[in-house]
């Protein structure tokens, strides 16, 4: 009950840590509800199949489950035979998927699963989608179409598939997408089987085809039915899927940690002005223990009130991310929002975490507090650091600076990370040793003002001095602001000159041809460019037919690799397989064949060359359905565009398109994540102040009754505060320059460039300015109301 009633007595102090809270948990929410609605879901071309059949899963070169090891036609063909003799089942189909666009008035037309739109006709037993008009195809030369293409029956249509354009007559129309051939056509562009497709008979029990069809395979792979169909995803949407879960993910993570920040900060501060009230609890007979728990319940009121009201905004705003993510390309098709029970009391639990583990160090102080306190004033124990905190900021600084020198080291996929989570370590460290900084920055900054003859650069720094904890305490928050907004705006700054001008100078001199439109280029377009690096990639199984590794092997067209019967492997390959030069390897191909290749050469790895280099004609032998990447034709040869679905570039044009591929998605991530922390940051200054120049009623009182005019101590409130937030802003700006020069560094030495670090100054100051007009407007309001309650 005391709990309840200090929360209720003193709502106006707790009001910013239940914001932050609340804040905290709709994010989170809102990320759980995205995320579970984001889940894989049976496509709607396996949705009239009892059971899918499919092969044994390989590893990685981790250890971690990846691909599917396909079938050969020669393994497939008598699984189907065996899956037809289920009872129950009508017909057992043989999936295959490749790539098929249709080419009309010039152009590939628009369609993002294009890599895996086409399949035999069988295939669309498994929808099932329904013939609409025409029959289905039979010769090789014949495509079944969706009708809501708009090609009529008898026609002819131009289709681009892995060798180039060629002409098929449309034979039929069905009600569902894809490009739908017969079924030797589709055997020929996809040899290898990754699924059989149980379609049942009319009343079967889906559970007893399963029962029985797992018999057929005896271990040797995998029967998905019900929502495990969910496994057969096309590969457009899988990434889909990643993009939207790394991106909130990045957005929880920072909210949580900006949460227990700000929190921590707003909770310590008002334990630190409570020390009469604790150490009159002392005095009547409260031990620590007491107070302890009775600052820690207080702690989880708040977070559970914060926490019911999150989560009612986070179902709320779920909807609104939902659209936002959508506008980025991150979610996956037809995604819908559904609310699950989970989200919520997930989300709830978090929240009240966060706020004890928040208060802890809150907690902990109070504990301190000796009975004779509560004869003292509440900031007389503001005005140094104690051992423990010394040794805390010490111990952060060293691993902020350890984690900001690992930035330059650490590779490019985990650069941004390394360099977030040593600012958030600077930040903890600055907000740990501010006690120390605060006075002599606010001594610095207020010694040009002294000659001037006003007392109220004295008076603010005098504050500053005696009650150092305090202002350390309203400068935290600041200092996660604008630290984040620095690291996050520059961070995507540097990337910006830096990606482009080190992929400009690896390809200076040549004409990149590039797909456009389509997933990736045909053989039509390599035989058009027949001068220049054209990689063919697949995915193949290398090593032992019981453990196979699988792993992206590269037919390579370059005449010091391209050697029938032989690959070249970079030295860390090589080294996780156990290769040597001369050795010979087995490697299963797409199509289920197994070729044995020696190991011609062992090279450094060279990310340009690949690390599994084999013969390009190897490649295309065993995966007839395989696009090649972008062409690269060297100086001095014409490269090419005539095919339709590509471009030509110069080395910059190159350069800066492939950056822009990714870089709407990385700045709306990073507008997103400044949002987020310079928002809670801004309701944490703002409470902080507030509760700041209500705790200061009695210094107003006396300065008052020294002849001050309101005027003048509302001016001096908003000096003060302007004063905190700057020098806050600085510590800010400090923290993250390590990390971000670090990542410069890194950016330098990867891309063989000149790379300085950039900064995006219009951000910056948005940054520190919200926080300053929040801070300075919640300072002026209180104090404005404190001194009109005084003169009645």
């Amino acid at each position: 009950m005391l709990i309840l009633a200090n929360v209720r007595e003193r709502r106006s102090g707790f009001l910013g840590a239940f914001l932050a809270v609340l804040v905290g948990v709709a994010l989170v929410t809102t990320t759980l509800i995205i995320y579970d609605s984001a889940r894989p879901t049976v496509q709607p071309r396996y949705a009239g199949a009892a059971a899918m059949a499919l092969p044994e899963q390989a590893l990685d070169r981790d250890g971690s489950p990846e691909d599917r090891i396909p079938w050969s036609p020669s393994e497939a063909a008598p699984l189907r035979d065996r899956f037809d003799a289920v009872p129950g089942v009508a017909t057992a189909v043989l999936d295959r998927s490749f790539y098929a666009q249709a080419i009309r008035n010039g152009r590939p037309v628009t369609d993002e699963g294009a890599l895996e739109s086409g399949h035999g006709w069988d295939s669309a037993l498994m929808a099932p989608y329904r013939l609409v008009a025409g029959k289905a195809p039979e010769g090789r030369g014949d495509v079944v179409v969706d009708r809501a293409l708009g090609v009529p029956v008898g026609s002819r249509l131009t289709v681009n598939i892995t060798q180039g354009r060629r002409q098929f007559t449309v034979t039929g129309t069905v009600d569902g997408p894809g490009y739908y051939f017969s079924e030797a056509f589709a055997a020929a562009q996809q040899p290898g089987v990754r699924a059989i497709g149980l379609v049942p008979e009319k009343g079967a029990s889906a559970s007893a085809i399963s029962s029985a069809a797992r018999k057929v395979l005896d271990g040797k792979g995998t029967i998905a039915a019900g929502d495990s169909r969910s496994e057969l995803q096309p590969e457009y949407i899988e990434h889909k899927r990643f993009l939207g879960v790394q991106l909130i993910s990045a957005m929880a993570a920072l909210g949580l940690f900006t949460t227990v920040f700000v929190v921590a900060s707003m909770l310590v501060l008002s334990t630190g002005m409570r020390r009469r009230e604790i150490g009159l609890l002392r005095t009547i007979g409260a031990s620590p223990a007491q107070i302890r728990r009775m600052i820690l319940g207080e702690a989880a009121v708040v977070g559970l009130l914060g926490s019911i009201a999150g989560c009612l905004a986070g179902v709320a705003g779920a909807p609104l991310l939902r659209n936002i993510l959508d506008g980025l390309g991150v979610v996956p098709p037809g995604m819908r929002v559904t609310v699950a029970a989970w989200p919520m009391p997930a989300a709830a639990a978090v929240g009240i975490g966060v706020s004890v583990i928040g208060a802890w160090s809150a907690g902990r102080k109070a504990t301190r507090v000796a009975p004779i306190e509560a004869l003292l004033d509440s900031r007389s124990a503001n005005t140094a650091m104690g051992r423990g905190r010394w040794i805390t900021g010490s111990a952060v600084l060293g691993l902020g600076v350890v984690l900001a020198i690992a930035t330059a080291t650490t590779g490019a996929d985990n650069r941004i990370g390394t360099a977030l989570f040593a600012t958030m370590t600077l930040v903890v460290a600055a907000a740990l040793l501010s006690p120390v900084l605060v006075g002599p920055a606010g001594r610095l900054l207020t010694a040009p003002f002294r000659s001037r003859g006003t007392a109220a650069p004295v008076l603010i720094r005098s504050e500053l001095t005696a009650n150092a904890r305090r202002a350390a305490a309203l400068v935290a928050p600041v200092i996660a602001a604008v630290g984040f907004a620095v690291l996050l705006s520059g961070a995507v700054e540097t990337m910006r000159f830096a990606y482009p001008a080190g992929a400009a100078l690896e390809v200076a001199g040549q004409t990149i041809v590039t797909p456009d439109g389509t997933p990736g280029n045909t053989d039509e377009v390599v035989a058009a460019n027949p001068v220049g690096k054209a990689a063919l990639p697949t995915r193949a199984f290398v090593g032992k037919a019981d453990s196979p590794v699988v792993m992206d092997v590269l037919g390579s067209r370059d005449a010091k690799w391209d050697e029938p019967g032989q690959a070249v492997v970079g030295t860390r390959t090589a080294k996780d397989l156990n290769l040597k030069e001369g050795r010979r390897v087995p490697v299963r191909f797409d199509d289920g064949a197994t070729v044995t290749l020696r190991v011609s050469a062992v090279l450094p790895d060279d990310p340009a060359r690949g690390d599994f280099v084999v013969a390009r004609g190897l490649v295309r032998a065993h995966d007839p359905a395989a696009l090649t990447d972008d062409v690269f034709v060297p100086a001095g040869v014409k490269a090419t565009d005539a095919v339709p679905g590509t471009a030509t570039h110069d080395a910059l044009e190159y350069a800066l398109a492939d950056y822009d591929t990714d870089a709407e998605l990385t700045d709306s991530l990073a507008t997103m994540l400044i949002v987020i922390s310079v928002g809670y940051s801004v309701i944490a200054v703002a409470n902080s102040m507030a509760m700041a120049a209500h705790g200061r009623r009695r210094d107003y009182e006396v300065m008052k009754a020294a002849g001050g005019t309101v005027r003048q101590l509302v001016l001096l409130a908003a000096g003060e505060t302007a004063l905190l937030v700057v020098i806050g802003a600085a510590l800010g700006v400090l923290v993250t320059l390590p990390p971000l020069a670090a990542m410069a560094s890194g950016l330098s030495q990867a891309t063989s460039t000149d790379v300085s670090l950039h900064l995006n100054a219009p951000v910056i100051v948005a940054a520190v300015l919200g926080t300053l007009l929040a801070a300075v407007a919640a300072g002026v309001l209180v104090t404005s109301r404190t001194l009109r309650k005084q003169n009645t």
